[in-house]
């Protein structure tokens, strides 16, 4: 394939690099690997980026831009289903995608650190997204009653961020079941939900 033009080469090559880190990790994660993957010519990655680097900040905030998504649907779930039932779906879609694999490309790369933080000054990469997320619906949850008003959201995001990742964190093993992220979520969120118990 190599010489031939690639439609939408940016996506193409994004989508690569996900499949390299997701197989292999971050450390596999090189211009080669990623061109040999999209099944291009390495100069087709220097076309669209200055460097390395550059191409994978454009990467992490592609993937990040996603969690917008993402919150939009989860806000738009206030008031229906469970509180704890709504952030174990979302938390468990956020990190059984590539979303673990792009917190551990941010934390082994200090280049691509220092490149987000430029647009990101403060945070993980996806960690603060996606706690801002859950923060936001919980916040929504709080206007129709089902968390107290008093209940500190911006605390409890994170904890519940950090509780659900660590379920995720040896990307080798079997990703936790729904169940056990569930319990996670309740035992954080205990005392705090005002809804029926199904």
């Amino acid at each position: 394939m190599t010489g031939t033009a690639i439609r939408d080469a940016r996506e193409q090559l994004f989508e690569a690099a996900e499949r390299v880190l997701l197989r292999a990790g971050p450390s596999a994660l090189t211009s080669r690997a990623v061109t040999t993957e999209a099944g291009c010519a390495k100069g087709v990655l220097h076309r669209h980026f200055a460097d390395f680097d550059a191409f994978l900040a454009e990467l992490v905030l592609n993937r990040v831009a996603r969690i917008d998504g993402q919150g939009a649907a989860l806000r738009d779930l206030a008031g229906s289903g469970t509180v704890a039932g709504n952030v174990t779906a979302t938390s468990t879609s956020l990190f059984g995608s590539v979303a673990v694999a792009i917190v551990g490309l941010v934390t082994s790369r200090d280049e691509l650190r220092a490149r987000l933080r430029a647009a990101r000054p403060t945070g993980v990469p996806v960690l603060t997204e996606a706690a801002a997320m859950i923060a936001s619906y919980l916040t929504a949850e709080q206007e129709r009653g089902r968390v107290p008003v008093e209940a500190d959201v911006d605390t409890l995001a994170p904890a519940l961020i950090g509780a659900v990742r660590m379920q995720f964190a040896d990307r080798n093993s079997t990703p936790p079941k729904t169940e056990a992220v569930h319990r996670v979520v309740t035992t954080v969120l205990a005392g705090l939900v005002r809804e029926p118990r199904p």
